[in-house]
């Protein structure tokens, strides 16, 4: 049995000073990879030197909308020459939040399009944060002609309409511990009837620690088991069978090597 960890932040304060022990618990739990996301150029720089040269661990490049208001011109130089590493696969996390003001919608509107822009140029999926800004982000994803382009909404938390038109767009979404919280019926609804073969699974990590680790913090990759036995009994279907599908799924999506 082999899980991976599709959203990750490995760099982040509370696991990057032992990320050998994190990765060592992961293993132990069966996630043999786990892609560690970029949120701003020193960021991603970061995800970069941790990524490289293993053979569990790949990276994604880009601005999380939380940084937007801090993006210097220069940031997408450096942004670009990452973009050339073998352990970059995809390109975000890029998008909107419209709950949080950490930076201001205009900033984020801005540097969306700019990374948008850039993106489009480039043979990466994208790896997508929207929360609370699902039609703003839906437009300009479409104008940047994403449709039926590899893109998936991280730590989906929509409506099941919102799924609904992801998936209309070709577009695909995943799924952290959320899923597996008592108040989360309308998640649950979407996960129990989303297509098998498009189903990936993340932790989010250090955030959003699973049922029954909920307490836990922080959250790290190897919880990303707890999830996936969630869903296999939400979905009545043996925990093997999710697993490798999910793995396979996630494998495809990133084109990571199998």
């Amino acid at each position: 049995m082999q899980l991976i960890d599709s959203h990750a932040h490995l760099t982040s304060d509370t696991l990057s000073s032992h990320v050998e022990d994190v990765m060592q618990r992961a293993h132990d739990a069966g996630v043999s990879k786990v892609i560690t996301i970029g949120c701003d150029a020193a960021d991603s720089e970061s995800c970069v030197r941790l990524a490289s040269g293993r053979s569990d661990v790949y990276c994604s490049v880009g601005v999380h909308p939380h940084e937007a208001a801090k993006v210097a011109d220069e940031d997408w130089d450096r942004l670009a020459v990452l973009t050339s590493e073998s352990c970059v696969v995809a390109i975000g996390e890029l998008g909107l939040d419209y709950h949080y003001d950490f930076s201001d919608p205009t900033s984020q509107q801005r540097v969306l399009d700019q990374q948008l822009t850039w993106a489009a140029t480039l043979d990466y999926p994208l790896v997508v944060h929207c929360r609370e800004a699902y039609d703003d982000v839906e437009a300009a994803l479409i104008n940047h002609h994403f449709k039926d382009r590899p893109v998936v909404f991280h730590c989906f938390t929509g409506t099941e309409a919102e799924a609904h038109r992801i998936a209309a767009n070709g577009w695909r979404i995943s799924f952290t511990g959320i899923v597996t919280f008592k108040g989360s019926t309308e998640l649950q609804s979407i996960a129990r009837a989303y297509p098998f073969e498009h189903l990936m699974l993340e932790t989010d990590a250090p955030y959003l620690s699973p049922t029954p680790v909920r307490h836990v913090r922080p959250n790290e990759p190897a919880h990303v088991i707890h999830t996936a036995r969630f869903l296999a009994e939400l979905r009545s279907v043996p925990f093997d069978k999710l697993a490798a599908q999910t793995t396979s799924n996630t494998a495809a999506f990133f084109a990571l090597p199998q």
